[in-house]
């Protein structure tokens, strides 16, 4: 119903003198039966969730965001607040009424707010529970309350657990779980899909490696970052290094979103989103180290994982993407660097960071 003729061509700038210039190249929508959209962003101050927003807006859309701010930042909101096609509601996902009542009148749900804190899960393991499993329920049913189709979903590539397929195709046989956030998100892609069948809804269902760029508030570059900022002498590392991920830039993510959304019409759409490269933790280092001129020791604390749930390799198959015509624009050595030159523009985001 809304998918044909979405967007034309939604991409990002080369420029990134400035975060405005972020947006500079944001395309037009073709004017379509349904016109310009109301779009209902969950995480809307997050890190991807506000670099959506403004994608949104530039395309002159309207955009009801909704956070709690406990990860998401205010200032992330400076370029939407000033729109006046912009609606900010600061509540939970767990308070239902408040939800169904800000997601009146909308019209696509980009459902981007989590708890992301695999790291630290088993400290706290209602969390991902409650903020993933149950949040995602609330959103359903807000948009069931108010006849909206249409949701798309930030999972992530940790449902596969420890894959035995590399690299992991969407289709492959889903593992023991090996952490609670993601356990909380293939749960959530079962309420999605069930309520997909039962209800008459559509989903975009997207499984992403680790996302870097500008608002990354987040993971290893960050803490990386800080402390070398604090002891550039030393660098303490997480197991042994060798660990092997894939991560994404954010605005080659946010294309890869648009595009699907744009292009796929089945009942539940699901897409793996990454690069075809993965890198250790030891080349990230090095690039990081590299770009700030620095030879620190390096500590590692043992053993091929950092934590309860880091899986040792993380590879996605991206041909499902890709056979929509989508490409990364960055690789990850790129995406690495201008994540670390983001940092150092924004000095207080690394000195917030947990």
């Amino acid at each position: 119903m809304y998918r044909s003729g979405l967007w034309y061509c939604l991409c990002y700038s080369e420029d990134f003198s400035n975060e405005r210039s972020l947006y500079s190249r944001a395309c037009r929508v073709w004017a379509n039966s349904e016109g310009l959209l109301r779009f209902f962003v969950t995480g809307c101050a997050g890190f991807i969730g506000s670099n959506l927003t403004d994608r949104l807006l530039a395309a002159n859309h309207q955009v009801v965001g909704y956070d709690n701010f406990s990860t998401g930042r205010v200032a992330f909101l400076e370029s939407a607040s000033r729109s006046d096609q912009f609606t900010l509601t600061t509540g939970d996902l767990l308070d239902a009424n408040k939800l169904a009542s800000a997601m009146a009148g909308c019209e696509f749900v980009f459902h981007l707010a989590a708890n992301a804190d695999v790291r630290f899960g088993t400290d706290h393991p209602r969390k991902d529970l409650e903020q993933n499993t149950i949040a995602t329920m609330n959103v359903l049913e807000a948009m069931r309350a108010d006849g909206l189709r249409d949701i798309a979903f930030a999972s992530t590539g940790s449902i596969y657990g420890e894959a035995t397929l590399f690299p992991t195709p969407e289709n492959a046989p889903i593992p023991v779980q090996t952490s609670l956030y993601g356990a909380s998100k293939i749960s959530a892609e079962g309420f999605i899909e069930a309520y997909c069948e039962g209800f008459g809804m559509r989903a975009y269902i997207f499984r992403f490696v680790s996302i870097l760029g500008e608002r990354y508030t987040h993971g290893h570059v960050v803490d990386f970052y800080k402390q070398l900022r604090a002891h550039p002498e030393y660098l303490q590392v997480l197991g042994n290094g060798t660990q092997r991920k894939s991560y994404l830039y954010v605005q080659d993510c946010l294309d890869a979103m648009m595009l699907a959304v744009n292009s796929a019409a089945e009942k539940v759409n699901i897409f793996n989103l990454g690069t075809d490269e993965y890198c250790e933790v030891n080349d990230s280092i090095g690039w990081i180290c590299g770009h700030l001129g620095l030879k620190p020791e390096l500590r590692y604390s043992g053993g091929d994982r950092g934590w309860i749930g880091d899986n040792p390799f993380i590879f996605l198959d991206c041909a499902a993407i890709r056979s929509l015509g989508w490409q990364p624009k960055l690789s990850i050595q790129q995406a690495v660097i201008r994540t670390v030159e983001f940092l150092e523009k924004n000095p207080a985001i690394a000195e917030a960071a947990a």
